[in-house]
């Protein structure tokens, strides 16, 4: 919906308030050992000054609309988290990525890794 769009709302694609979505999913799930580590991350950068509820907000809310149908919730969060240690200065992308690269060259599994 573009904002020339006659039926543009005034509203981002990801604010639902007031429209029909659908159920409630009430069925819960044990979360991951990574959900669990990216939400102690984001507590612990938080509490560190990285960046604010209002810095993830952002960043999660400037998502394209295909983040929120083919992400899950902490992919997005973590993707979030990421961005705002990116413009607090905690880490460059180049520093990122070389980090990223040293991970992959270790193996695809904790054994392969663990031999090495």
């Amino acid at each position: 919906m573009t904002n020339d769009d006659t039926s543009f709302s005034g509203h981002r694609w990801h604010d639902m308030g007031g429209m029909t979505a659908g159920g409630i999913p009430t069925d819960q799930h044990d979360f991951s050992l990574w959900e669990k580590r990216v939400d102690a991350l984001m507590v612990l950068c938080s509490t560190k000054g990285h960046f604010t509820v209002d810095g993830l907000r952002r960043v999660l809310e400037d998502m394209p609309a295909s983040a929120f149908e083919d992400m899950t919730y902490y992919e997005r969060w973590i993707a979030s988290v990421n961005q705002n240690l990116i413009e607090s200065g905690v880490y460059t992308t180049a520093e990122l990525g070389a980090r990223m690269s040293e991970i992959s060259a270790r193996g695809d599994t904790y054994g392969e890794a663990a031999s090495d």
